[in-house]
């Protein structure tokens, strides 16, 4: 690790410091624990750390990639729990995904779009509509037929939660910039993955894919995801950002894509029906990126 990295590390150590269990020992009622006080706000600079500025002449060589967070990883654990609702855990503990959901309902992320070229935005009624499903069931339609109001049992509603979250879609551009000689990353969006809500209880549907439900842009995130925190499995007294997570790619994740002549093809179509091959595909495009770096060291 050279010392620009270390640096970079501590720096995002130190604004998730103040935070995890502020205030703990000093607390004179469960209330008052995880409040700073106004003069902690004041000195604290809890800001995302602002990517520096790349001029388009200092990228000598780029790649976009899309990859595949497995949530049923051990590693990837801190994106998908807690979930179980039954157990106040506080009002700072969440998944990622009520995160991003409650920067969407506040209107604090806007930025967001129905794939990942980031063409066409999604309104929130849009969202609403492939999250949230109301239907009658038969009863309660012979009930309307006959002129009477329907029932509240014969209404039901289903809602994409925490914990119907399989994974994450995630965008990224790898570059080489030439001016500091170094191969780096820039996360572009975020997309997770959900059974439909139209069909998600059926029985016939049960072993569908996953959907995507919405693309989110995600350096006009940073601010949301930068307050919210991640679970630190090894010290919980120094949790990250869900900003500083994403960024530093603290995640296991499988490269499904990579831009192409073939109209942005996915691996899976042409290694078909092998999924280690596919796994190995995705393995030679990360070596392949990688390697670019090694090599302009070599003479």
């Amino acid at each position: 690790m050279n010392w620009r990295n270390f640096l970079l590390v501590t720096v995002f150590g130190l604004s998730t410091l103040s935070f995890a269990q502020s205030n703990l020992l000093n607390a004179k009622t469960p209330a008052e624990i995880g409040k700073r006080t106004e003069a902690e706000k004041n000195a604290d600079n809890d800001k995302p750390l602002p990517y520096g500025y790349i001029g388009d002449r200092d990228v000598f060589m780029g790649k976009t990639v899309w990859e595949l967070i497995d949530v049923d990883q051990r590693v990837n654990y801190p994106m998908y729990y807690p979930v179980d609702d039954s157990k106040d855990l506080g009002s700072e503990r969440k998944p990622l995904f009520e995160v991003l959901m409650k920067g969407i309902d506040e209107g604090k992320i806007t930025e967001v779009y129905d794939s990942g070229y980031f063409t066409v935005k999604k309104t929130y009624d849009d969202i609403q509509k492939a999250r949230v499903f109301i239907d009658t069931s038969d009863a309660g339609i012979e009930q309307l037929a006959a002129g009477d109001p329907i029932s509240e049992e014969f209404i039901t509603k289903q809602t994409i939660d925490a914990f119907h979250v399989q994974g994450y879609k995630i965008k990224g551009f790898w570059y080489f910039d030439k001016r500091q000689g170094e191969l780096k990353y820039r996360l572009q969006g975020i997309c997770p993955l959900v059974p439909d809500v139209y069909t998600m209880n059926k029985e016939e549907n049960k072993n569908d894919a996953p959907i995507e439900l919405f693309w989110i842009y995600f350096p006009a995130s940073r601010d949301v995801l930068h307050g919210a925190k991640a679970f630190n499995e090894k010290n919980s007294a120094m949790p990250f950002t869900f900003d500083h997570l994403l960024n530093s790619r603290r995640f296991n994740a499988v490269i499904y894509l990579e831009e192409n002549v073939y109209g942005d093809r996915e691996i899976k179509e042409y290694m078909k029906e092998n999924a280690q091959m596919q796994l190995l595909e995705s393995e030679r495009v990360k070596e392949k990126i990688r390697n670019f770096e090694l090599d302009m060291w070599n003479y």
